[in-house]
């Protein structure tokens, strides 16, 4: 397959080659000297991952589970449903886990991928420790607290090619979900913390229409099955029948039925379609303080949405001090659209939503379709040319940057 999951974008690198160990990983970066990136679970929207030389499939690198304390090593190209499972079965979890279990730890930690809830941070908020593969085929450590770490973490692969992480974990828990409807857009805005804190994760799901916002899907953990929830949020209703995604298949059990928090957490179970497919994403971060100023410059542009939308979903992530993460410094809501697959219509309305944005200092997700360059990234991402240094020392040669990196300033031109 040279397209990502979704069929949207098709990879251009000469060379896709198959990495089944780490000593594979090792001798292709080390005899080499063409640039190389790593490619994941091809989640990516845009041409992130590709390269003017080869990129390493990094699917066959999956298991390697080691428990240590407080944390267990995975090998890189894992699938976080995979991992859930592993740990659930040894009485553990993580912390949260983003909507698609499907997609790879190295992938979507080094991309700042995330799940939602206002005390959750980003998936890479629970990385303690980084092995990698360097410039010269030599493998590297770096742990949390190390001089560079807050820039590896949401490393972009610009660096090198990660081989596994230590990712901290916590006992075992529960959760259940709930969707609510009638959630109006005036209450919304009037008070969105006592929406986007009704439960452990949070999402909304809109078309971006009034007068309601749609669909508020509720991820509560539970000390007991028999736990109650509120029958009310705000002035919309528990909606026993709602189906906030139109009915798609593969959607993780909803009405208020408990389960392990691996088969909750997610939007989707890991042995069905994620998503919609045939679909372009997209994603920008506000701080919270500005979200409901956001969602209004949003909400104006609806009638331009809505012709090229699936849905969009709102989510909120907890500030963290990670440089190049889209929750660097501040608290922030996340604002996600699924869109048809029309680049052209997609194309054409990013600006407009980019333009509503940009007063809020809006940032882009690394990984989905945007329009920024290398002057936006630096006007929203404060520590960008702190990373850019850290990349460009460890990788003076530029062999993991490519176009897209160069564009948006994460890596100098060459």
């Amino acid at each position: 397959m040279t397209r990502n999951w979704a069929g949207t974008y098709d990879y251009t690198a000469p060379a896709i080659t198959p990495m089944w160990s780490e000593a594979d990983i090792v001798r292709a970066v080390g005899t080499g000297t063409d640039r190389v990136r790593a490619l994941g679970t091809r989640h990516s929207f845009t041409d992130l991952p590709d390269t003017t030389g080869t990129l390493l499939d990094m699917a066959g690198l999956e298991g390697g589970f080691a428990l240590g304390d407080g944390e267990v090593r995975v090998a890189a190209g894992t699938r976080y449903g995979v991992l859930a499972s592993w740990l659930d079965e040894r009485g553990l979890a993580l912390h949260n886990l983003g909507s698609l279990p499907h997609i790879s730890v190295a992938g979507a930690t080094a991309t700042g991928t995330h799940g939602s809830g206002d005390a959750n941070g980003t998936l890479t908020t629970a990385v303690r420790g980084i092995r990698f593969v360097g410039a010269h085929g030599e493998v590297r450590t770096v742990r949390r607290d190390d001089p560079g770490f807050a820039a590896l973490a949401v490393g972009l692969g610009a660096f090198g090619v990660v081989l596994s992480l230590d990712i901290e974990t916590r006992p075992s828990y529960r959760v259940r979900q709930d969707v609510y409807s009638g959630v109006s857009w005036d209450a919304a805005l009037a008070d969105l913390p006592a929406v986007t804190a009704a439960g452990y994760s949070v999402s909304v799901f809109t078309r971006w229409e009034q007068p309601s916002v749609g669909w508020v899907w509720v991820k509560t953990r539970v000390g007991a099955d028999d736990d109650a929830v509120a029958t009310n949020l705000l002035d919309g209703v528990l909606d026993i029948d709602a189906e906030p995604l139109g009915g798609l298949a593969d959607v993780t059990e909803l009405r208020g039925s408990p389960g392990p928090w691996m088969l909750r957490l997610p939007h989707f179970r890991l042995d069905g379609t994620p998503s919609f497919g045939d679909e372009i994403q997209s994603e920008y971060f506000v701080a919270r303080e500005d979200a409901p100023a956001a969602l209004r410059a949003v909400l104006a542009l609806g009638d331009a949405i809505r012709p090229l939308l699936f849905v969009s979903e709102l989510r909120t992530v907890a500030a963290d001090g990670l440089w190049l993460s889209p929750a660097y410094g501040q608290d922030v809501l996340a604002i996600h659209f699924t869109w048809h697959n029309d680049p052209a219509g997609v194309g054409a309305v990013l600006p407009l939503v980019e333009e509503a944005l940009a007063p809020f200092g809006a940032r882009p997700h690394w990984g989905k379709r945007h329009g920024f360059d290398r002057a936006e990234i630096e006007r929203v991402h404060p520590r960008l040319a702190d990373a850019r240094a850290v990349f460009e020392r460890l990788d003076p040669g530029g062999r993991f940057s490519n176009a897209h990196l160069e564009r948006v300033g994460v890596r100098e031109a060459r």
